[in-house]
């Protein structure tokens, strides 16, 4: 017997990569004397080659040449180059028992023993003429043999015993678990499941699945060294000797705790795009009822306003003023309502200005202390540092009291309301988890309470509409809502966090704003003195029959001529033929046709000095842009009560 395969047979462990290689039909895989004798031959070989084990045994590794290449010496230079640098690899033709040719590619290695000395090569063939059809097995013959012959750092890639204990252990293993090979051969495989898997079987069941089927697959946690979890994606590989009989398994983990923590992110983001969108599809409807509904209550409060005037001229019985009265209030409730539904569709009429928030908090303070009582501590936190930001400021003061409203009912036996601004960055991976905001500078406002918390099932529904968990009658659902339709529509995002009797925290985050402060005069301020109505004559575009009758009444009454048009088509028309002069145009926003603000244009170019004011109960973006009105635009949004209205008129008319 050669010294090779005394040394061969004298290793158990070569037994078992012995008969790993004899179960592999793919590559001819063989041992080489030093001088070139074949001394091994597996079941791939044999495939391949066509030669039996007792054929070709013992006879030089050449005859698998074509005669060019042995002429040229090539399997000498293979046998040296392997020698000198430890291995050699090529592809080449190679010649079968019965002379037909095939295309291979070979590897040879050096084995050497624990001296220097050279022993022998280890050699490996494959045919690959038809490299494309087997392109898919090479690649799961990759993933099972050749990553684990070649130590790929990517994957755990190891063989364990039948009972489970681990046998070899690659650079992979090593750095995914953290164990050296010679801490952790000869250990059981279930130290790198969690104690909660060990205690329910798991590495039992799985190696019972693996020998009865032949794969067991699987993903989980698992642990390292260190004691620390990973998720792990593993599959586990039955190995069966020339007769069937279980030798081990062949097992392969790898690391997937990123793509998982993608795979939960990439959840938690479509969750709440599932959420943006529904409110924004309540949003859509609600502005559109919103646009109907505040036309009808603008003729309902425009009548009582009437009624109870003349009520009061007529001395009529105290039980119809007060029913006037009563009406005049649920109508004026209802127009709140509508004021919040746009407010959540952000279909309402911002005027944004410049301000300091720090200032702006400390401002609202005293009026919050007043408002919220003696058992609320009402706290400022704010500095000399915190960014300007740019929004309306009467919509803020709203949302903050809003706010603070809430917490005050959460606060039911006292407590503190904490106001704070404070500048944030907002990066990539804060986007990532919150997809409605953009990177950026931002101002957040905080309105903090020590209240009772919010419980996760309010969290999620928190900013619907009508929603509330206060009793009937109690509140309408829409502050909240309001809050978020006012942060949308100026460019910012809201999130809440909120434990069971740990109090809430609303964030408002708000874009930096870099321009300097507006300038304090307005060109558009109304005449310090103001003349009285002198029969300036208004034109009433409105396609609301009711409305249009009713404005023009109103306007008639207040010593206004006034013409009509039904839609913008038919006011064009009246100002190119109509030669009298028009001092004001009083018009809806939107129409059917030619909307409102379309109409303006048309008539501004047609008579340029005329003055135009708008009228809407649902603007959506004819008379403002990213949440602003449009510049040198007039509007009065419906309902609008007689007084309002006519003050308004008066100031378009007295203007610069």
């Amino acid at each position: 017997m050669t010294e090779l395969n005394q040394v061969t047979e004298g290793v158990t462990d070569g037994l078992r990569l012995q008969l790993l290689i004899d179960a592999i039909v793919d590559y001819a895989i063989y041992m080489v004397e030093p001088d070139g004798r074949i001394a091994s031959w597996n079941s791939g070989a044999a495939r391949l080659k066509g030669y039996r084990a007792d054929e070709i045994i013992g006879r030089s590794f050449s005859i698998f040449y074509t005669a060019e290449d042995q002429a040229a010496g090539l399997p000498q230079k293979a046998l040296a180059m392997a020698t000198e640098h430890g291995r050699f690899t090529s592809e080449g033709w190679r010649v079968r028992k019965d002379g037909s040719r095939f295309w291979a590619t070979i590897v040879v290695d050096a084995i050497r023993d624990t001296d220097g000395s050279l022993i022998g090569f280890a050699k490996v063939t494959r045919d690959i003429t038809e490299r494309q059809k087997a392109h898919q097995a090479l690649v799961e013959s990759e993933q099972r043999y050749r990553r684990l012959i070649e130590a790929v750092v990517d994957y755990a890639i190891f063989q364990l015993d039948p009972a489970g204990v681990v046998v070899t252990w690659n650079a992979g293993a090593q750095r995914i678990k953290g164990y050296t090979p010679h801490e952790i051969i000869g250990q059981h495989f279930s130290r790198f499941y969690t104690e909660e898997d060990r205690e329910s079987g798991v590495p039992r069941r799985a190696l019972g699945e693996a020998a009865q089927s032949g794969r067991f697959e699987a993903e989980g946690w698992r642990v390292r060294k260190d004691g620390s979890r990973f998720w792990a994606s593993v599959v586990i590989d039955r190995i069966v000797d020339e007769t069937g009989v279980l030798v081990g398994f062949a097992k392969v983990t790898r690391d997937i705790s990123e793509r998982r923590l993608a795979q939960e992110t990439l959840a938690k983001v479509q969750d709440q795009l599932l959420a943006s969108q529904k409110l924004e599809a309540v949003g859509q409807l609600s502005g559109g009822i919103a646009h109907d509904f505040n036309n009808l209550l603008m003729i309902v409060m425009g009548n009582l306003e009437t009624m109870e005037r003349h009520a009061r001229q007529l001395a009529a019985n105290a039980t119809f003023q007060r029913g006037l009265s009563h009406a005049k209030r649920a109508a004026q409730r209802a127009a709140g309502l509508t004021s919040r539904l746009l407010a959540f569709s952000r279909r309402q009429a911002l005027d944004p200005k410049p301000i300091d928030p720090s200032r702006f908090l400390t401002g609202l303070q005293d009026f919050l202390q007043r408002t919220l009582g003696e058992r609320i501590e009402v706290q400022t936190i704010g500095g000399a540092g915190v960014w300007q930001i740019e929004v309306d400021p009467i919509y803020l003061e709203s949302a903050v009291v809003n706010l603070a409203i809430n917490a005050r009912d959460a606060m039911p036996d006292g407590g503190r309301l904490t106001l704070e601004a404070v500048n944030v960055s907002v990066d990539d991976a804060y986007c990532l988890q919150n997809p409605e905001l953009s990177p950026g500078q931002y101002v957040v406002i905080s309105v903090t309470d020590t209240g009772v918390g919010m419980s996760a099932d309010t969290l999620n529904h928190a900013f619907e509409p009508f929603f509330t968990t206060k009793e009937a009658g109690q509140g309408t659902g829409l502050g909240l809502s309001q809050v978020y339709g006012f942060l949308k529509q100026s460019g910012g995002h809201t999130r809440i966090y909120s434990d069971e009797s740990q109090g809430t925290s609303v964030k408002m985050y708000f874009p930096r704003h870099h321009s300097a402060a507006a300038a304090t005069d307005d060109t558009g301020e109304p005449a310090t003195e103001r003349e009285s109505n002198k029969g300036e004559v208004i034109l009433v575009v409105e396609d609301d029959d009711d409305l249009r009758i009713y404005v023009s009444e109103l306007l008639r009454e207040l010593n206004y001529r006034v013409l009509t048009a039904a839609n913008a088509q038919t006011a064009l028309t009246m100002l190119l033929q109509d030669r009298s002069h028009i001092d004001l145009v009083l018009t809806d926003v939107v129409m059917p046709g030619m909307n409102g603000r379309e109409f303006g244009k048309r008539a501004a170019e047609i008579r340029p000095e005329l003055k135009i004011l708008y009228m809407t109960g649902y603007s959506r973006n004819a008379v403002m842009h990213q949440g602003r009105l449009d510049q040198g635009i007039a509007l009065l949004e419906k309902p609008v009560s007689q007084a309002r209205l006519a003050l308004r008129v008066r100031e378009v008319l007295d203007q610069r």
